[in-house]
């Protein structure tokens, strides 16, 4: 996403376990995507959690975003997790969304849960503002309930760790990936693949692995996985129930703006509680976009808001991001990234402070 906001590439491809699609477009100003799960294939792609796991397009524009996302699309017999579905096109229904009425009569539900209290100030006005701005355009904006979305990251950091402690265990020296020997004692199989792992993997995946062995190890298997599991189909069913009511769900994409590099390290879980926004989705399978709705006014940095749909109807989103998209840019006269501050004079600070 980065990459992308500085014009390093037109686009790039990302995947999206929790958010890591969404979040990092909503921290840089870009439009990232996460599929309906099953509708791009994964093939080729390490797995970390696959339940959970999809690739989806990350660019400047929701066109630009349609149009990857028309290429990628589709059925792939080597992938076991792949849908068969024809899927239509993502362009075609953003180039939709740019024309005149393209959000009258559209119900767009705010969810009450992912939206108010613990948000950033800034975050939570310009979601406001541009809910506003759809209600200006035609669109029904109504407060919907989901209120099993309170225990989707206690769910979320059950499920994933225990599926990535599964898929990781591959990589052990012997199958998969890097060789590490010891540097001392006996080259034997067990203590290569402890080197290996202990190289191999950093702090956070190390943690997440332990997690997710105890989760699923006996007598702890239906207390905490199967418990996840439960919650899980809870969060499906206030989906559901939410889009019989709505089109489409908005929340901002995540509770804060950007947060300096290592910053966190040390909470962890102040990490995970920025996933508040995005794991719904993910735990439920739904698509999901995040586009730029401005800057926040107390840091100047990008803001981001999340707009989910039905499984299957991503073109949904397209159609309705490409038409917020339109509603700013004429608001602002110009796109978000325009409006990026000149960071040269910042990065010459740093190199003279021996940064890197």
């Amino acid at each position: 996403a980065a990459a992308v906001a500085a014009f390093e590439a037109p686009f790039a491809l990302g995947s999206d376990t929790g958010g890591s699609i969404r979040q990092p477009a909503a921290v840089t100003g870009s439009v990232g995507v996460k599929p309906t799960y099953g509708g791009v294939s994964r093939y080729g792609a390490i797995a970390l959690a696959s339940s959970l796991d999809q690739v989806g397009p990350v660019s400047r524009s929701v066109l630009d975003a349609g149009l990857l996302h028309d290429v990628i699309a589709g059925h792939d017999p080597l992938d076991s997790t792949s849908l068969s579905d024809t899927w239509p096109s993502m362009a075609a229904a953003a180039l939709a969304g740019q024309t005149d009425g393209a959000l009258r009569g559209v119900r767009v539900g705010v969810i009450k849960e992912i939206s108010g209290d613990g948000f950033q100030a800034g975050v939570k006005q310009r979601f406001d503002e541009a809910v506003a701005l759809l209600e200006s355009a035609g669109a029904e904006v109504v407060e919907v309930s989901a209120p099993s979305f309170e225990y989707a990251v206690s769910a979320y950091y059950l499920i994933l760790p225990a599926e990535a402690s599964s898929n990781l265990a591959r990589f052990d020296s012997v199958r998969f990936g890097l060789r590490v020997d010891p540097t001392d004692g006996p080259v034997t199989v067990e203590r290569v693949m402890a080197a290996t792992r202990d190289a191999g993997f950093g702090p956070e995946v190390k943690r997440r692995i332990i997690l997710g062995t105890y989760a699923l190890s006996a007598g702890y298997y239906d207390a905490y996985y199967g418990s996840a599991q439960k919650v899980r189909t809870l969060i499906q069913r206030d989906f559901s129930a939410a889009f019989e009511k709505v089109d489409v769900l908005v929340s901002p994409s995540a509770p804060t703006t950007a947060f300096k590099l290592g910053e966190k390290l040390a909470d962890p879980m102040a990490m995970y509680l920025n996933d508040i926004t995005t794991i719904p989705a993910n735990l439920a399978g739904v698509p999901g976009m995040g586009l730029p709705i401005g800057l926040a006014p107390e840091d100047g940095l990008p803001v981001g808001m999340q707009l989910m749909a039905p499984a299957r109807a991503d073109a949904r989103l397209y159609t309705i991001g490409a038409a917020l998209e339109r509603l700013l840019e004429e608001k602002w006269g110009r796109t978000l990234l325009s409006q990026a501050p000149d960071l040269a004079a910042t990065e010459m600070f740093a190199s003279e402070e021996g940064a890197v």
